[in-house]
């Protein structure tokens, strides 16, 4: 701010200056125009910096809305939802949600990007948007060019499940059993590109060994199969597997993250089962449009992080964990995320004109 505001002052003095070689100089006329500019580049300045605090003052001072770019019900949707709401009492204004599925999250996100960056029109994100960076050569906005990042908010690691009936108890009798048996054992996912589908993927790549991919339309479905012997693995989301391992549907091998799920002490790491830097974890977290006042992004930020930290334990029951960052911090994970999972979607094939 500080920046700007001294540059406007010598952009004052600058016109200023062509007055010191008038004809007259000497005389009085010009020592008082001079005098004069100078003045006005103070008073100039002296606004500028009253202006400036009093965008954060000011904000926010009317409703804003959260878009969700998926269709209600989903995990994202539920996420966002949570944190709208205990928003709306931080700020003192409500946040409404506001769903806008579509061209897989892309139509949403569009929204957003093209909004006024004034604070009152935000994204629900999540890695669906690193993800389609290549998924789909020819978005209509940037990720990191067109979005001021605010907040992550959670992340969602997922459980490598099988079937009972696949003769394999840990990870590594999975990978030995798939390298016996190439191309023969299956995984499900949600669909193709989804970050499921790519769990696989990357579990393929790492691990050397040639699953196939059975897409669904949905993790509903997917799971209905899996429980059914339909196929024979899935990367599940913890909320929605861990009925069918109670229940004794499924067996769980291994989890996603980078260190154990608190709820599930006993069961390991992939990392810890010998496939080397596996790490997949959903996250969600809020952007908003490029050009936000750095005022407006701090007030988002604190108030999100305070929200977060309130609804932790309702987080839990939905199997995600709390995430806290500052904006540059967040805004420089997305860009890790973009270029982690590149070569995973190139290498799956996936691909959307």
């Amino acid at each position: 701010m500080w920046i700007a505001i001294i540059q406007i002052y010598w952009l004052c003095l600058w016109h200023a200056l062509p007055t010191l070689d008038h004809p007259y100089r000497g005389t009085g006329w010009t020592e008082a125009v001079a005098s004069n500019t100078m003045w006005q580049a103070i008073l100039v300045v002296a606004a500028v910096a009253g202006a400036m605090p009093a965008v954060a003052q000011t904000y926010p001072s009317k409703t804003a809305r959260m878009i969700v770019p998926f269709a209600p019900g989903g995990s994202t949707d539920v996420l966002g939802r949570m944190v709208a709401q205990r928003l709306s009492r931080g700020l003192g204004h409500n946040v409404l949600v506001e769903n806008r599925a579509g061209g897989g999250t892309n139509i949403g996100a569009e929204l957003v990007a093209r909004a006024a960056a004034d604070g009152y029109t935000l994204l629900m994100a999540s890695t669906t948007q690193a993800i389609n960076v290549t998924l789909y050569p020819k978005l209509a906005y940037d990720l990191v060019k067109d979005f001021s990042a605010i907040a992550p908010i959670a992340t969602s690691p997922s459980v490598l499940v099988v079937h009972p009936s696949v003769p394999v108890k840990t990870v590594k009798e999975l990978i030995a059993l798939a390298k016996a048996r190439p191309g023969e054992l299956t995984y499900a996912s949600s669909g193709s590109g989804s970050t499921a589908h790519l769990a696989g993927e990357l579990f393929k790549m790492s691990a050397g060994i040639d699953l196939v991919h059975i897409p669904y339309k949905g993790a509903g479905p997917a799971q209905t199969d899996l429980v059914g012997g339909h196929v024979h693995s899935m990367f599940g989301f913890t909320a929605g597997v861990l009925p069918h391992l109670k229940a004794g549907k499924l067996r769980a091998l291994g989890v996603t993250s980078a260190k154990r799920l608190p709820d599930m002490p006993d069961l390991p790491t992939l990392q810890e089962a010998g496939v080397k830097g596996y790490e997949v974890s959903v996250w969600y977290g809020l952007l908003a449009p490029s050009g936000m006042p750095n005022e407006v992004v701090g007030l988002l930020n604190s108030e999100t992080a305070k929200s977060v930290k309130d609804l932790a334990p309702k987080f839990a029951e939905l199997g995600a964990y709390p995430l806290y960052s500052t904006p540059a911090e967040f805004s420089r994970f997305i860009q890790t995320e973009i270029k982690k999972w590149a070569p995973v979607v190139k290498g799956s094939g996936a691909r959307v004109d």
